[in-house]
């Protein structure tokens, strides 16, 4: 039916004859049919133009011609849908892309992990606590993060929170790019609380002037404004996990004559839901959307040829990226196989490079944190290694906040395991916070020659 992707017997719902993992358990099958047939008549968060220029833009990527910086939260929070939290995670993922511009010499795609991140997998489906076990929190979408039995029910309404959380951050990003926030001549609005102690706030500064310093002399020299630098592109991805929700926006636009999932312009699909026959890839098959996998050590040369052919048999451009997540000290023995493994199949595909899920280990206490050495490890290997196998890493996939938590070790002030206690904010899993963030971009633009 398409040229992309294959839509042969497939409708929203034809995932529901496959086996459906890490899906809540809802007790009221009524309460639930009743909030999904709400959401289904609610306007869609994204429209199709917007995802066909992101898909677009990953072809041009695909290409060489752009770099892909994804970043966010890994577990979105109802309770931090405001504007300030909004704002500086907005801010920092600015500020990466602006140092990756200079140093790149190439546009920079901007994807937040944000506005509908609510959901996450989980490894086990039950929580043990002082011998009280109770399901486990899967994210704000499904329950509630508090130990009570009342907290861990799943509770369909929850849906309709996220889809107004997401639609308000979404409307609030919106409005402040097109309200002139994102303007490259004035990078001062990006600035933050702390980045005036920051160690690299010299280096940050010089890179701004410089970019300043450049737009003046071109915009003086063609005696006019270079209008793309006023007004960025900015879209929004999360893993597309809880299918009940994300079947309630897909939509069919007659225009296009294509499914899109409208929650978000940018979905992935995670390991633990990437079973060939299962009820997540059944569902993404058929939305046109352009899609993400992630590939973890478990991952089979095999297996990843049956998603591609199964996801994307048409070889569209600007369908597919894969977001590798080794970890440092097994990049080097996985990723090669992978490379091959798709340029057999004569795919074309995005390389992107997660450097923070392989790389999670846990302290003496029991927090779980990532040591920014081994992170930034794992990117320069990942360069290297497409380097040497004459493939293109054209995207990084990084879990990051606007705030300054003490979550991740290591990083210009050199932060240790006694820091974390300081300000260690995450419900679920690490995250940079604004200077390790920054500084991990300043040295993938130093990367720039490999």
């Amino acid at each position: 039916m398409t040229r992309g992707h294959d839509q042969t017997g497939w409708h929203p719902a034809s995932w529901h004859s496959r086996k459906a993992v890490q899906q809540p358990s809802y007790p009221d099958a009524a309460a639930v049919e009743t909030v999904l047939g709400s959401l289904s008549r609610l306007p869609p968060l994204v429209v199709s133009g917007e995802v066909e220029a992101l898909k677009k833009q990953i072809a041009e990527a695909q290409r060489g011609h752009r770099f892909l910086l994804q970043g966010g939260d890994c577990a979105e929070s109802f309770d931090e849908c405001n504007s300030d939290r909004i704002a500086k995670k907005l801010k920092i993922l600015l500020q990466m892309s602006v140092v990756l511009l200079h140093g790149l010499k190439k546009p920079v795609i901007r994807v937040g992990r944000m506005a509908g991140q609510y959901a996450k997998p989980r490894s086990a489906d039950t929580e043990t606590r002082d011998a009280l076990t109770l399901p486990s929190y899967r994210g704000d979408l499904v329950n509630r993060n508090g130990f009570t039995a009342g907290d861990r029910v799943p509770d369909p309404q929850l849906m309709m929170r996220g889809y107004e959380r997401a639609a308000l951050t979404l409307n609030f990003v919106r409005a402040l790019v097109d309200g002139g926030f994102a303007d490259l001549h004035h990078p001062e609005y990006w600035d933050l609380d702390f980045v005036a102690h920051s160690p690299l706030a010299k280096q940050y500064r010089r890179i701004v002037e410089s970019i300043s310093d450049s737009l003046d002399f071109f915009e003086s020299i063609s005696g006019g404004p270079v209008h793309h630098t006023r007004r960025i592109d900015f879209y929004s991805s999360h893993e597309g996990l809880h299918l009940l929700y994300e079947q309630a926006q897909t939509r069919f636009i007659e225009l296009r004559g294509h499914w899109y999932n409208l929650s978000t312009h940018f979905p992935w699909i995670g390991m633990r839901t990437a079973d060939v026959d299962g009820a997540h890839v059944e569902f993404f098959r058929g939305i046109s959307n352009p899609l993400a996998i992630k590939i973890g050590p478990g991952m089979t040369a095999e297996w990843l040829q049956e998603l591609i052919a199964r996801l994307n048999p048409n070889n569209e451009p600007g369908r597919l990226t894969l977001i590798h997540r080794f970890g440092a000290g097994e990049i080097e023995s996985r990723l090669p196989a992978m490379i091959d493994a798709v340029r057999a199949t004569g795919s074309t595909v995005l390389w992107s490079c997660d450097p923070m899920h392989g790389n999670t280990e846990s302290t003496a206490s029991g927090l779980k944190t990532r040591r920014f050495d081994n992170i930034l490890k794992e990117v320069e290997l990942a360069f290297e290694i497409h380097q040497e196998a004459g493939s293109y890493l054209g995207g990084v996939h990084v879990e990051l906040t606007g705030d300054d938590v003490t979550e991740c070790t290591g990083g210009a002030r050199g932060l240790t395991d006694a820091d974390l206690a300081r300000a260690y904010m995450s419900q679920v899993d690490p995250r940079l916070n604004y200077e390790q963030a920054l500084e991990l971009a300043m040295r993938i633009a130093g990367l720039r020659g490999r």
